[in-house]
């Protein structure tokens, strides 16, 4: 390892929250506790195999200024838009969608019984990409790269690349993202470069992880902020972890948000809501 690790300096279980249709979850970036970590606007997971907990789903709402992240570990959601797209995804698949200067979508749950298990992200736009053209970037688990790890570990790679060249599916130049689900054997290591522009994030699935040199690991359903740093060093604990690692670069702008609207002003967010309205979107 050619740098110190990024350490870890905070730790979050997140804030017990529903939206859309009465679904539960747990919020833990734009929470009270952890309100955004630039560029990332919000973390929700969700995880019940209660179909009374998801089934309302998320009917159709808009968005503007950012784009959103589903992936799922468990179950299926369908999600349609007011431009006509339509698809379902699935376990180990991802939706990356760039709202921009506005769509209506609602992601609607593929079942009518079982768990539902998984993430969505919002991770903002510049202010020179806001008002861009609305898009999809979809891809099922088929397509998307899986990288074994000398101990056995697998890396599944959504977007960036890994040390070892791995490259993810997900392309974009905004934030340049690094989105990985990460699989470590019983005591196995784990090393990635990460680029010094970019804020980074530990979520724990399974196990438990130490974070470079110390020594309180990082436990279950816990999401660890990393500091500054090249790259980061993780070890999983006995019987091994399953985890995300994400990263983007940093924006560094005003933040002006309205529910499904992010902006970088406020009056911008209420030209949104007026757009939206007067069927702009």
């Amino acid at each position: 390892m050619t740098f110190q690790s990024r350490k870890l300096v905070y730790e979050t279980k997140g804030t017990p929250a529903s939206d859309g249709d009465g679904v539960k979850l747990t919020r833990i970036i734009g929470s009270p506790d952890l309100n955004m970590l630039d560029p990332f606007l919000l973390l929700d997971v969700f995880e019940t195999d209660e179909p009374q907990d998801y089934i309302g789903g998320f009917p159709s709402h808009p968005h503007r200024g950012f784009e959103t992240v589903t992936y799922l570990l468990a179950g299926r959601m369908r999600h349609k838009d007011n431009a006509g797209n339509e698809g379902v995804i699935v376990p180990g698949g991802v939706q990356w969608m760039t709202a921009g200067r506005g769509i209506v979508h609602s992601e609607m749950p593929e079942q009518e019984n079982g768990l539902m298990k998984g993430f969505q992200l919002w991770v903002n736009l510049p202010a020179s990409m806001k008002m861009t053209a609305p898009g999809y970037q979809e891809f099922p688990p088929e397509v998307i790269e899986n990288e074994t790890l000398d101990g056995g570990g697998q890396i599944h790679v959504i977007a960036g690349a890994t040390d070892k060249g791995t490259i993810g599916p997900v392309t974009n130049v905004h934030t340049t993202p690094i989105f990985m689900d990460i699989t470590l054997t019983d005591g196995e290591e784990f090393i990635q470069n990460l680029p010094e522009s970019h804020s980074s994030f530990i979520y724990v699935i399974e196990g438990e992880l130490g974070i470079g040199e110390q020594s309180s690991p990082l436990k279950q359903s816990t999401l660890g902020i990393l500091g500054d740093g090249a790259g980061v060093r993780i070890i999983a604990k006995a019987n091994g972890a399953r985890f995300l690692l994400v990263a983007a670069k940093s924006l560094k702008e005003p933040v002006a948000r309205g529910g499904p609207f992010v902006m970088n002003t406020r009056a911008e967010v209420m030209q949104a809501f007026d757009d939206y309205q007067n069927n702009k979107f």
